[in-house]
């Protein structure tokens, strides 16, 4: 590789670590924010009108209320995080939490906390429900209705153009960077692995593990690895940010598990049957279709709020 070409590798990748930190640390979050040219502070909810039927099954005390308290960790791009304004919260799951409170003729609180505390503070009555891309575990049932609104997914990114003709199903020999640590590490690659590959007599993936998705792409950008195997919003949010740098490929890898989402309340709440409600209503709709595309996580969409 030429130094010409090898100086703009690094530049792209260094441009690329400004659009990723935010997901992994509150001064990178602040450093993609400045790097973004995609931020969007208008409410998508603007419009929408309430949704009869989802209203109907709100409980007295709530419409009494007036008010959804909705919990965030608003650190991770591009679903859930703020925009320059340091203020305005902003992603996919801002949009999700938005056009819940407005199917259900509300108006939406957001308090942005840690994601550890989450969870103990639905319990605790602090917040109504969360929408922060958490998956629904055995654990996590155990104490909280789930509803499902989104597959997030796990996907492949390659240098830009795919000059290596890499697939889904043919990484077999290639150098395919992970993160430490992770399900794609730990599960999902070696799976993928055997099935493609070594059950068929060919080589295996050689899985890199990397910290961190920052270095990953940073390898990929100055072809150090021929793939960065992660999760399917941080890419696609990189790609959007860093034109021209890599290629996502589509569609996502086939990992025989789901990675679905889904928006948490207490076990038990009075209020789930009208936020499952209200969760569908939006799945149905344009505005759900609208704010993937934004994001660049179209192939995330799904069309049923599942309670778990």
């Amino acid at each position: 590789m030429s130094t010409r070409i090898k100086a703009r590798a690094a530049a792209a990748a260094t441009a690329l670590l400004f659009a990723l930190s935010a997901c992994t640390s509150n001064a990178g979050n602040d450093r993609a924010r400045e790097e973004s040219n995609t931020t969007n502070t208008a409410d998508i909810s603007e419009g929408v009108r309430p949704d009869e039927a989802a209203m109907r099954l709100l409980p007295q005390a709530y419409k009494d209320k007036g008010v959804l308290t909705v919990a965030m960790d608003l650190h991770y791009p591009p679903t859930t995080f703020l925009a320059e304004d340091n203020v305005t919260p902003i992603g996919l799951n801002p949009d999700m939490a938005r056009l819940v409170a407005k199917k259900l003729g509300l108006k939406l609180k957001f308090e942005n906390t840690a994601f550890d505390t989450i969870i103990p503070g639905i319990d605790g009555g602090r917040y109504d429900f969360t929408v922060t891309t958490m998956a629904p575990t055995p654990e996590r049932l155990k104490v909280l209705d789930m509803i499902d609104y989104f597959n997030s997914g796990v996907s492949v990114a390659v240098a830009h153009g795919n000059p290596l003709n890499i697939t889904n199903d043919d990484m077999c020999g290639r150098n395919i960077a992970v993160t430490k640590g992770s399900t794609a590490q730990l599960h999902h690659l070696p799976n993928v692995s055997e099935w493609t590959c070594t059950s068929k007599g060919k080589p295996a993936i050689n899985g890199i593990t990397l910290p961190n998705v920052q270095e990953a792409l940073t390898q990929l950008a100055s072809r150090r690895v021929d793939g960065v195997f992660y999760d399917t919003p941080a890419l696609a949010w990189a790609d959007k940010q860093q034109p021209n740098t890599f290629t996502v490929l589509t569609p996502q890898v086939d990992t025989r598990s789901d990675h679905i989402v889904a928006m948490g309340l207490k076990k038990g709440s009075p209020l789930t049957p009208a936020l499952q409600a209200s969760v569908q209503s939006i799945l149905d709709s344009p505005e759900y279709k609208k704010s993937l595309a934004h994001w660049g996580l179209e192939s995330g969409a799904i069309p049923e709020a599942k309670l778990n």
